[in-house]
This record gives C-alpha cells, sequence and structure tokens, in this order.
C-alpha cells in the first residue's frame, strides 16, 4: 500500500528472517532491511520485541509484529495482491498445519542434534528424518509446489530446509536428505531453491557454513 513505511529486522544467517524477505519479495512490498548483531542486541529489536528479544520483527508503520509465521500471515493479509494462503478453508488449514508442523516438530530437533554429542546426534537425526519423510508424504506428485504451479505460504515455511540440511551434514556429519529414502523430497528442495526470487535472497552456502561452524565448535568446546 502506498506511504506504508516497512522494516524488517533481522540476520542474514536466520532461516525464519529468511522466510519473512520472501514473502515481502513475492508480494513486491517495498521495505528496509536492518541486519541485526545478535550478540550486541540493538535498541531497536529490545523496544519491539522486549519479550523475546528475537528476529525477524517486521515494523509496519511503526507496528511490530513478531514471529515469522504469524509475520508471514499478517502480510498476507495486509497486502492482498499475489496470495500466498489458499482461498479455500481446509486448504489454509493445511497449509498452517505443515508450516506449524514443521516448526513445532523439525526445528527442535535439529537445534538439538547440532548441539549433541557424538553418542546422541544420531537418534536425534533419526527422528528428524522421519518428521521430513512426513513432511514428503504431503507433496503433490502432479504440482511443483505445496503452493500449486507457484510457490504459497508452505513453500516459504520450508524451503529453508534445503539449504540448512546439507549444511548440518557438513558440520556434524550427519545426513538429513537421504536422496533414495526421500527422492520427492530433494527433487523439490532442489526446484524451489532454483527459483529466482528465493534463490536471490539466500546467503552465500560458504559463509552459512563459516558461521554456523564456528559457533558449533564454540557450543562443543564448553562441553568438554
Amino acid at each position: 500500500m502506498a506511504g506504508d513505511k516497512v522494516k524488517l529486522l533481522g540476520f542474514w544467517g536466520s532461516p525464519f528472517a529468511l522466510r519473512v524477505e520472501w514473502a515481502l519479495k513475492l508480494k513486491g512490498i517495498e521495505y528496509e532491511y536492518l541486519d541485526e548483531d545478535l550478540s550486541n542486541k540493538s535498541s531497536m529489536l529490545l523496544q519491539y520485541n522486549p519479550l523475546y528479544k528475537k528476529v525477524p520483527v517486521l515494523v509496519h508503520n511503526g507496528k511490530p509484529i513478531v514471529e515469522s509465521l504469524v509475520i508471514i500471515e499478517y502480510i498476507d493479509e495486509t497486502w492482498k495482491n499475489r496470495p500466498l494462503l489458499p482461498v479455500d478453508p481446509f486448504e489454509k488449514a493445511t497449509s498452517r498445519f505443515w508450516a506449524k508442523f514443521i516448526d513445532d516438530k523439525f526445528v527442535p530437533l535439529i537445534i538439538k542434534m547440532s548441539l549433541s554429542t557424538r553418542e546422541q546426534k544420531d537418534k536425534v537425526a533419526e527422528e528428524a528424518r522421519e518428521i521430513l519423510k512426513t513432511l514428503e508424504s504431503s507433496l503433490n506428485t502432479n504440482k511443483p509446489f505445496y503452493g500449486g504451479k507457484i510457490i504459497g505460504f508452505v513453500d516459504i515455511a520450508v524451503a529453508w530446509i534445503g539449504i540448512w540440511a546439507p549444511l548440518l551434514e557438513k558440520i556434524i556429519n550427519v545426513k538429513l536428505l537421504d536422496e533414495e529414502y526421500m527422492p520427492l523430497l530433494n527433487t523439490y528442495f532442489r526446484d524451489v531453491l532454483e527459483l529466482h526470487i528465493i534463490k536471490e535472497c539466500l546467503p552465500p552456502f560458504d559463509k552459512l557454513l563459516a558461521h554456523y561452524k564456528d559457533y558449533h565448535d564454540r557450543f562443543m568446546a564448553t562441553k568438554y
């Protein structure tokens, strides 16, 4: 909407901030991006998200919205062009379910796995693979994306996995996206990540790898 002032407080290495960028880009919304130093959080971040002190935060005309999936829904409801969620109530509820399923089930496992000891991580990784296999079962083989012929809410919610799963494989030597066990999901991630609007927002893989490996190594050093 003309005259709207939109700011996104994010972090270049956050998949959750990345989701919001994808939604804004798909909608064609002009916004100011402010990259946070999470070791020295800005006064703006502390002002707009005093409870959790986390990114992403979308600030629309001075009003903050937090939590990535909530932000994406807010964007979709506020800017009506290029809908991200389906109109049909059942399909809309289904889209919300799969997005929340990943956040509630998969995200905690990859955090736990990446910070686990060698003995623990294989068991956690197996749980994570089962979650991804369940996600694969929801793919419609007649449509290229969860949103159908064009990407939508679920695609925005899960596309980051196609980058962060190989990242974890490099750091902790655990394969999550097995090609034989999940062929459809692997194909899906390759296709969605090649879309220009998705690809242009992705941080360089080597930069991500260096950042998360350093974080992982420093954390593990404190455990021994």
